[in-house]
């Protein structure tokens, strides 16, 4: 397989950006191939078929695209965290706040996970890291006496209820921010050990 030329790589970078701007504002089932094109300045959608095998390959590198965008924005601050109970808390924080920093790649990623079942493995690989976080958290005596695989479901699936509403609604970045405090603390008083977290 042929290396891409430096002006192939800027145009299916191009093709890409188009994509998730389209399907954040529109939605996946409304993100046509000449929708994609006029978004992105292009004359035919021919262009987008020679950098794209298909529908479902450009919506695949849509998602590699926001995941390297999320990356970037939010793992200088967990890796920066020292502790379990610190890299839970900056973790929810970071993922609040993303929303205010990166709104369209954010509305995209839910609709694709939503309706093209996009993701699906990286979701998973998700639960199973933050199982692990617990446990090993657990172990050292960071966390109370939980069962990490529950926990992490709970954990899971309710930040991405909240950054969800919060993407939806469009809510200013302090405002994301205080959001994201008040999850945190949360989350850390719900899984800490008993004598610290003063349960019964």
């Amino acid at each position: 397989m042929r290396a891409r030329t430096f002006t192939e790589s800027g145009r299916r970078a191009q093709i890409v950006r188009a994509a998730i701007e389209v399907i954040a504002e529109a939605g996946y089932a409304k993100a046509s191939f000449s929708r994609i094109a006029k978004q992105a300045g292009l004359s035919s959608t021919g262009m987008i078929s020679y950098h794209f095998a298909g529908k479902d390959d450009l919506l695949a590198a849509c998602v590699t695209e926001i995941e390297e965008i999320t990356g970037a924005f939010m793992q200088p601050r967990i890796d920066a965290a020292v502790g379990h109970v610190a890299q839970l808390r900056a973790f929810v924080e970071a993922n609040v706040e993303l929303v205010g920093e990166h709104p369209a790649e954010i509305r995209a990623l839910i609709d694709l996970v939503k309706n093209a079942g996009s993701q699906s493995a990286g979701v998973n690989g998700r639960l199973a890291l933050f199982e692990e976080h617990f446990r090993t958290g657990q172990a050292a005596g960071a966390f109370g006496p939980l069962d990490p695989r529950t926990t992490a479901l709970a954990f899971t699936s309710g930040l991405d209820a909240v950054v969800a509403t919060a993407a939806a609604a469009g809510l200013a970045p302090t405002e994301l921010t205080r959001i994201g405090r008040e999850l945190a603390d949360l989350y850390v008083r719900a899984t800490a050990p008993e004598s610290a977290g003063g349960s019964a």
